[in-house]
């Protein structure tokens, strides 16, 4: 009992703070889940779950308030959907997924710290020169070279989304941001949609591999937790705190879990 208050609690604030900047809180949801000893098996499923309950009313306000181009957010989604899928179905032991698992979690708190850095407003420049054709010195990135690399970067995404759990969201958003694609709430627009999507396609992986038993019902107060966390974090728009105060603390428990899960597989 004691570990569903204090899940439903911090999921509640996850939720609300992801929700705010159009993510879904899927890596945070799984490192709290490994701090409290949640079935192996029920980590992704839960995590997937919660994700498409957030992220789904940002989706429909971006839409609304028309921040979001599904035109362009499109290769990105036709290539991480199905290998999403595939990610999802695939079986692995509790070794190697715990390691997937810490390394994704140390990958994405090391990618919030990145973020919130003034060295990111430089990185890549060259390329987004070349995307806009910015530079004319060099090769233009345009036509089906960039449609293309748009689907490999979702693929690569999707793959890892639907393999440990979560939507993606967190790898993709800066990545944008470090190409200028867009500006910050057509990223963010972006993001809510591939979380959203990513989050359906690795959920039906996941449930592909073996059938729904009682321990499930588990999701339940979880899902009522982010869908409550979820509604207020949209309506705010952006959290009161301080947004590197929240990233920073986001990114140490995250980055806290990520080591702690690696400690305890390999010592």
């Amino acid at each position: 009992m004691g570990d569903t208050i204090f899940l439903m609690l911090t999921f509640f604030i996850i939720s609300l703070v992801y929700s705010s900047i159009g993510f879904g809180g899927g890596s945070s949801y799984l490192a709290v889940m490994a701090l409290c000893a949640v079935p192996l098996y029920l980590m992704p499923r839960f995590a997937l779950a919660c994700n498409i309950i957030v992220v789904l009313g940002g989706c429909w306000v971006y839409y609304r308030s028309k921040h979001l181009d599904i035109k362009r957010a499109l290769p990105f989604i036709l290539g991480s959907i199905p290998l999403s899928f595939i990610g999802g179905m695939i079986p692995v032991n509790r070794t190697v997924f715990l390691t997937l698992l810490a390394i994704t979690l140390i990958a994405a708190s090391l990618n919030m710290i990145f973020f919130s850095s003034s060295g990111r407003k430089k990185l890549k420049e060259d390329f987004f020169k070349r995307r806009t054709g910015a530079d004319a010195a060099g090769p233009r990135i345009t036509g089906w070279y960039r449609c293309s690399m748009d689907l490999g970067i979702g693929g690569c995404l999707g793959f890892v989304s639907g393999l440990v759990g979560i939507g993606g969201g967190i790898f993709l958003a800066p990545l944008l941001h470090a190409v200028r694609w867009g500006y910050a709430k057509q990223i963010a627009a972006t993001a809510s949609l591939f979380i959203l999507l990513n989050s359906i396609a690795g959920l039906a992986g996941q449930l592909s591999k073996g059938g729904v038993d009682a321990a499930h019902l588990g999701v339940v107060p979880l899902a009522l937790a982010v869908l409550a966390g979820g509604q207020v974090g949209s309506r705010l728009g952006a959290f009161r705190l301080s947004e590197l105060f929240v990233k920073n603390a986001t990114a140490g428990m995250v980055m806290f879990a990520g080591l702690r899960i690696m400690f305890k597989v390999y010592l």
